[in-house]
């Protein structure tokens, strides 16, 4: 398992637009990917999973990328994060 934190900087958190390119962006990789934001977690390929978070701006979060390919994932996602979120 590969993990990195992250801070969101998105002025409105992971709202619906960005939640939306979030899953489709994960939903590409063979990973699973677990978003955790304190004592709540999701899966990043499921959007209601996402949304249930709450995520606002200044939160910080955990991704956690499980799987043949975690390494590569990773960074996928987070180079996802810095360009977006």
């Amino acid at each position: 398992m590969v993990s990195f934190t992250y801070v969101i900087r998105d002025e409105l958190g992971i709202h619906a637009r960005p939640g939306g390119l979030l899953v489709q962006e994960a939903g590409r990789l063979t990973s699973n990917i677990t978003i955790i934001k304190g004592a709540k977690s999701g899966d990043a390929k499921r959007i209601f999973s996402v949304m249930n978070l709450a995520v606002k701006k200044n939160d910080k979060i955990t991704v956690q990328v499980e799987g043949e390919n975690e390494t590569a994932d990773a960074e996928v996602m987070k180079n996802f994060f810095k360009q977006n979120l």
